[in-house]
């Protein structure tokens, strides 16, 4: 693990994985104010499933792994309030928390080693098939795959966290991949969810 940093948290119903984008509709004081505080220091905010509570209004429970949200893009939605267009990027283990006054859960983080993208871990031959169900699944969302680096299709990380984003997942599950520090063990587990339920 890397150094500890404090992190802002914004606890959701859902799981942002490294690489996939997310929308967040921001209305509470608390989270005004975290976006205003990102915005000024340039950095992210974690993202973390909530195991306990809503939302909105009391701090909810988060779950002890998340992903950093790095903000893409923002504008005022139909409804009139805020939202953020946000890509996750490093994952982190949560050490212990604190709540301002405000509700804003603050925590202490460790990052994840998730290895070197100079030299990324590759496919292994036996998940090869998962390489050519995400080329499928990208052609069917009309996904520019002449965008994609040829390498990206061989780096086990990369492959296994676009699945993981894109098939048709129960958030407990793809937390639970997040969760998981080996990206061969994360292809497998999604080569038998595919094989025991299709793509």
């Amino acid at each position: 693990m890397a150094s500890r940093t404090s992190l802002p948290l914004f606890p959701l119903h859902t799981v942002l994985l490294p690489g996939a984008a997310l929308g967040v509709r921001v209305f509470e004081p608390r989270y005004l104010d975290l976006v205003r505080e990102v915005g000024r220091s340039g950095g992210g905010f974690g993202v973390c499933m909530i195991v306990e509570g809503t939302e909105a209004g009391t701090p909810a429970t988060p779950a002890a792994w998340g992903t950093e949200a790095l903000i893409e893009d923002f504008d005022q939605g139909p409804d009139g309030l805020l939202a953020l267009r946000v890509r996750g990027a490093r994952r982190f283990h949560v050490d212990r928390t604190r709540v301002r006054d405000n509700g804003l859960i603050l925590a202490e983080v460790d990052w994840l080693d998730d290895g070197d993208d100079a030299d990324p871990p590759r496919l292994r031959p036996e998940h090869a098939l998962l390489a050519e169900l995400l080329v499928r699944i990208l052609e069917q969302t009309d996904s520019d795959l002449n965008a994609i680096p040829k390498p990206r299709l061989e780096d086990a990380a990369w492959v296994g966290w676009r699945l993981a984003e894109l098939l048709p997942l129960a958030p407990e599950q793809r937390q639970g991949l997040l969760q998981q520090q080996d990206p061969h063990v994360r292809l497998q587990w999604l080569l038998d969810f595919v094989s025991e339920t299709g793509p």
